[in-house]
């Protein structure tokens, strides 16, 4: 597979549609580890991530499941931690065996893959996934003390219930914030902090590189490989702040919001008074304020370790905490900085020339911060090919709020209302077209997409009415068809469950489930809007595909495409049994198919000529023909 112009093509010159999963929430912490579990936080030097996302002996199953649900192409979930956990350098070879047996077996069922070095806020230890506990150890952090320092919020302290979607507040609390902009840009903005002979941004990005090119040595060889994520939903940190005496804008505000100041200085053991705010579908603002670290704990390991107090962002002055270099963070030189342009940039070039060194044939998938607070960086036609933008989409108000309304969302381009079922579908349709308009003449894939599955507390689990996911998916899905692109959805996990869902920090996104499961021995048992998420595409056109689309009603399927005499292969299409279980009929402008019913794949062959072909495929009450 290679990247040409806007789109992906495959060896044969065909142009291709991707349609797949996330491999899996829950490969974000150990097997039988979940984020509400006091011990899932101790002895990370030796923990062990073989088994996730899911055992070998059940790979057949969910594999086999997967390529009927039309989810052929996999972001494989994979945390810096899983590789590197025991110490710098030190890589886990039980669990990258286990990663190449596991590709293999994906392999074996028809499944191409792409490898997500994935983290959440920074690392389990800071509210999310992805590092190893000895990152935030190597910068002076006590990683036990975050939580009672306010600097991470953390499922396992949390007394009582996790608050809905509260975890990606953690982006912009001190834990996070602080190793975000020193990996970014400790350069500039930490200098003077070494770990041994090496810059902490050296030191850290390094470490990071060499780990995932670990991965891609383990796998290299195997043609079902694809390509690599350079790091999923990147943070600014402190970088581009203008203000430290007020919030950081974040993905939301909910719980204890501090700014950087109060943040530094409650790390410090200052106790600090902060706003709490709420989130909810029928509230959003400030509801009061708590005492921040009360019992003064500190973060640092020493008095004098906080690095930002060293490089004078701060101190104690007639003894409160005043900032003392205001544009800190947002001046590098003289000149205001971009976070995108000037630190995430070279780190995507970073981890591509890296890469390249081990599997030279790879794709390089990347994006920016997460809507609406950041961008993907900028790319130059001057700066080497095989890349691909692979940025994210969620209504904000469903994913946050955990309640889908067909009539209403916001639309997150302009931040503007949007009213109505049909303009709601609208507006994902032109909303997830922006997002892949960002970058040029490069391909797009829609990276992740989604929807909870406990909506209004968990309402479907008792009425077994998956009706509203259905919507929602199939809004998205239908943005996809529109605008001829690729996606992975969020997520596929093989052990979820209605109490613990994907098993980290109260996520359930799921399209499988264990509790959904019937015992009908059907493959398509334990499925999730299914309705929605099934559906027939065209993955490989021989020539440029100019629409596509699935009437979830009437189950019609329809595509145009543009014939290419240069292209000499056929056109493939994901025709599945679920949508069509008495079979189907077929019209096409021109040429002959068939059907090969053990892959679902119908295969149109076209003649050798410049023009625009059709074909529709709808329900029959007889099937198929096997050739026509």
């Amino acid at each position: 597979m290679q990247a040409l112009g806007p789109w992906l093509v495959d060896a044969k010159g065909r142009k291709l549609l991707l349609r797949g999963v996330n491999l899996s929430g829950s490969a974000k912490v150990p097997p039988g580890a979940s984020t509400h579990l006091r011990q899932s936080l101790q002895n990370p030097e030796s923990v062990s991530f073989v088994g996730r996302p899911l055992p070998l002996d059940e790979a057949d199953e969910h594999f086999a499941r997967l390529y009927a649900l039309g989810q052929h192409f996999l972001r494989l979930v994979v945390t810096w931690e899983a590789i590197e956990h025991a110490g710098p350098g030190i890589y886990d070879r039980d669990y990258l065996l286990y990663l190449r047996a596991l590709v293999e077996k994906a392999a074996s069922h028809g499944l191409l893959v792409w490898i997500d070095p994935h983290q959440d806020v920074w690392s389990r230890f800071t509210g999310g996934d992805g590092a190893p506990a000895w990152t935030l150890s190597a910068v002076g952090m006590v990683r036990e003390h975050l939580h009672a320092c306010g600097a991470a919020l953390l499922h396992s302290e949390w007394e009582g219930p996790l608050p809905t979607m509260i975890w990606p507040t953690n982006y912009v609390k001190l834990g996070a914030a602080t190793m975000f902009t020193l990996f970014f840009a400790g350069k500039d903005f930490a200098p003077n902090l070494f770990i041994g002979d090496e810059n902490v941004q050296t030191y850290l990005q390094r470490h990071y590189v060499a780990a995932l090119c670990e991965v891609a040595k383990t796998l290299r060889g195997l043609p079902n490989v694809v390509g690599y994520g350079s790091m999923n939903e990147p943070s600014a940190g402190f970088v581009g702040a203008s203000d430290l005496t007020s919030p950081l804008p974040g993905m939301v505000s909910k719980g204890p919001v501090p700014s950087p100041l109060q943040a530094m200085a409650a790390a410090s053991g200052i106790p600090q008074e902060v706003a709490v705010w709420e989130f909810s579908p029928s509230f959003m603002g400030q509801v009061g304020s708590v005492k921040l670290n009360p019992t003064g704990l500190r973060l640092w390991n020493s008095p004098t370790g906080d690095p930002w107090r060293q490089e004078g962002v701060w101190d104690l002055v007639e003894g409160q905490p005043k900032i003392l270099r205001p544009d800190h963070f947002s001046q590098v030189r003289g000149k205001p900085v971009d976070f995108a342009a000037d630190y995430l940039r070279p780190f995507v070039l970073y981890v591509l020339s890296e890469i390249r060194k081990v599997s030279p044939e790879s794709l390089l998938f990347f994006e920016g911060p997460p809507a609406p607070v950041g961008h993907p960086p900028p790319w130059q036609a001057s700066d080497p090919g095989g890349v691909v933008h692979a940025g994210h989409f969620y209504d904000g108000m469903a994913l946050m709020g955990k309640h889908y309304d067909p009539d209403f969302t916001i639309d997150q381009s302009q931040m503007m209302p949007v009213f109505g079922r049909d303009a709601v579908r609208t507006a994902y349709v032109d909303q997830i077209r922006a997002l892949s308009q960002h970058l040029l003449n490069i391909p797009f894939l829609l990276g992740e997409f989604g929807i909870p599955f406990d909506l209004d507390g968990g309402a479907s689990y008792r009425s077994g009415d998956f009706s509203a996911q259905e919507a929602a998916l199939d809004g998205y899905l239908h943005a996809l068809d529109q605008n001829l692109l690729s996606g992975t959805l969020w997520n596929y996990t093989p052990d979820n469950d209605n109490s613990h869902g994907d098993h980290w920090n109260g996520e359930d996104l799921s399209i499988y489930s264990r509790d959904q499961r019937r015992n009908t021995g059907d493959i398509y048992d334990g499925g999730r809007a299914l309705s929605a998420v099934v559906r027939p595409y065209a993955r490989a056109t021989c020539g440029t595909p100019l629409e596509m689309n699935f009437d979830r009603t009437t189950r019609r399927f329809f595509v145009r495409f543009r014939r290419e005499s240069s292209a000499c292969a056929d056109t493939e299409l994901f025709v599945p049994r679920y949508q069509y279980p008495s079979g189907f009929s077929v019209e096409i402008s021109v040429g002959t198919y068939q059907y090969e019913a053990s892959k679902e794949l119908l295969i149109w062959q076209t003649p050798d000529l410049d023009a625009e072909l059709t074909i529709t495929i709808s329900p029959a009450t007889n099937p198929c023909p096997s050739a026509v």
